[in-house]
């Protein structure tokens, strides 16, 4: 399993490749609909996204834990 000083790293990895992935076959969907090479060009789009969504979710993560606590608490 994974160490717990790299949860962190490993929840970001995961949300930005899961979100990455949903959001550019959206985008990508809705731009330019079920033409022939869908799956090449969604599948270069998701990694050019991903390259950006992992080191954004690194970075944002701590000031959105913060915000979390911040509506959470009483």
């Amino acid at each position: 399993m994974i160490n717990n000083k790299y949860q962190n790293i490993a929840f970001a990895f995961f949300m930005a490749l899961f979100m990455s992935g949903i959001m550019s076959l959206v985008i990508t969907l809705m731009n330019l609909g079920l033409v022939s090479s869908f799956m090449q060009i969604w599948l270069q789009s998701w990694a050019m996204s991903f390259v950006i969504a992992f080191p954004a979710t690194l970075l944002v993560s701590p000031v959105v834990k913060v915000m979390v606590k911040l509506v959470s608490s009483h």
